[in-house]
C-alpha cells in the first residue's frame, strides 16, 4: 500500500475553566508542529454556541495559521455554506488565496455546526436558508471563485475580488451519500466524516458510489477522496485510557444539554457512569481509533483500504495539549510520515 497522506481537522477544543484564546493559540501551535511532521493539510472546523469548541470563524483562523506556517495547506473543514452568501464566502477565500497563493483549501459543509436555535440566530432577521438550496449555493460559489458565472445568472457581472491569481481548492465534506453524490456530479473532491460515527459503517459504500459516479472536471480529472478519522494515540494503553476519559463524559454532557469545556481526565475518571450512560455511549456510534502506535497504524491502514484512499485527515480531541500534539507525532511516526 502507498504511504498514507496525512492531514488534520482541528476543532480548537476549549478546556473547562479556560479561555477560547488559549484554545485558538494552541491551534496555531499545533499547525506549526504538524507541518514539521510532514502533514499535508490543516483544516479548521466551524461550530457555533458550543463552549467546548472555539472555532466559530474558520476564515479568520485560517489566515492566522497560514501566516505562522510555510508549506502546509490551510483550509476550512468546513465552512457551513447554508449560513452565508456564496459571494461573501468567495470573497473571503479569494482574499486568503491572494495572501497565501497555492496553500488555501475551501472545504464546504451543509450542517448547521450547532443547534437549530443557533442556526436561526445566524440567519436572523432573515429566514434560514432551505438546505435544498445548498447545491445551487455550491454552484454559485464556484462561479464566483472562477469569475465565470453563467451569462444567464442573475448576478453575472458581479465579481468576487480579488479576482486575479490561483483559486483555492474546493472540497465538499459530509457523512452521507448526498454530499458525496453532489461532489461526484460537480467533479469536486470529497471528504468523508468517519469521525461523526453515526454513518461510519456506510463509509466504504459511500466512497465506492462517489468514485463510480464521479464526473471528471478540469481542476480534478480524477476522483479524490479522503476520510476524516477520530484518533487518540499514546505510548501506553494506560495513557490512552487516561486521555480518552474526558471524551466519554463530554458526550454524556452534550446529550443532556450540559454545555461546558472539556473536563480534566481526573474529573472524568471520577465520574461513576450509570448503566444507562454506558448503554448510550455504546449506541451513539463512537468510532474513534484509540491505542498505541502500532495498533492505531494498523486500524488507520484498514480504514484507508476499506475506503480505497491513501488520504486520511486526523481529528484528535483531548484535554491536554501536549498529549494532543504527541498523538499526531506518534501517528506520523507509526505511518512513516515523520519528516522532522
Amino acid at each position: 500500500m502507498k504511504r498514507l497522506k496525512l492531514s488534520v481537522v482541528d476543532q480548537a477544543p476549549v478546556r473547562d475553566g479556560e479561555s477560547a484564546t488559549a484554545a485558538l493559540r494552541e491551534s496555531i501551535a499545533l499547525a506549526e508542529a504538524v507541518e514539521a511532521l510532514g502533514y499535508e493539510r490543516f483544516w479548521v472546523a466551524e461550530h457555533h454556541s458550543l463552549p467546548s469548541l472555539a472555532a466559530t470563524s474558520p476564515e479568520i483562523l485560517i489566515g492566522q495559521i497560514a501566516a505562522a506556517t510555510d508549506r502546509i495547506r490551510v483550509g476550512s473543514g468546513g465552512v457551513m455554506l447554508t449560513h452565508y452568501s456564496a459571494l461573501k464566502v468567495a470573497e473571503n477565500f479569494r482574499m486568503l488565496e491572494s495572501l497565501f497563493p497555492g496553500r488555501i483549501d475551501l472545504g464546504l459543509g451543509r450542517a448547521p455546526g450547532g443547534d437549530q436555535r443557533t442556526a436561526r440566530a445566524l440567519a436572523y432577521p432573515g429566514p434560514m436558508k432551505d438546505v435544498r438550496e445548498y447545491p445551487q449555493q455550491v454552484e454559485d460559489l464556484i462561479g464566483f471563485l472562477g469569475d465565470d458565472l453563467d451569462p444567464n445568472h442573475p448576478f453575472h457581472g458581479v465579481h468576487a475580488g480579488p479576482t486575479k491569481g490561483s483559486m483555492p481548492e474546493v472540497w465538499l465534506l459530509g457523512s452521507g451519500i448526498d454530499s458525496a453524490m453532489l461532489a461526484a456530479d460537480r467533479g469536486l473532491p470529497f471528504s468523508f466524516a468517519h469521525f461523526f460515527g453515526t454513518a461510519a459503517e456506510h463509509g466504504p459504500a459511500i466512497a465506492e458510489t462517489f468514485r463510480k459516479r464521479y464526473r471528471p472536471s478540469e481542476s480534478f480529472p480524477e476522483a479524490r477522496l479522503h476520510v476524516a478519522v477520530g484518533v487518540l494515540c499514546a505510548e501506553t494503553d494506560e495513557e490512552v485510557a487516561y486521555h480518552a476519559a474526558p471524551l466519554k463524559l463530554s458526550r454524556i454532557n452534550m446529550a443532556r444539554g450540559i454545555h461546558k469545556g472539556i473536563v480534566s481526565p481526573e474529573e472524568a475518571l471520577a465520574h461513576d457512569f450509570t448503566p444507562e450512560e454506558e448503554a448510550f455511549l455504546e449506541r451513539s456510534g463512537h468510532s474513534a481509533v484509540q491505542g498505541t502506535p502500532d495498533r492505531v497504524a494498523e486500524q488507520l491502514e484498514q480504514i484507508a483500504a476499506r475506503h480505497g484512499t491513501d488520504e486520511l485527515a486526523i481529528v484528535t480531541l483531548c484535554h491536554d495539549f501536549s498529549a494532543r500534539t504527541k498523538s499526531y507525532e506518534l501517528v506520523a511516526e507509526a505511518l512513516g510520515n515523520d519528516t522532522a
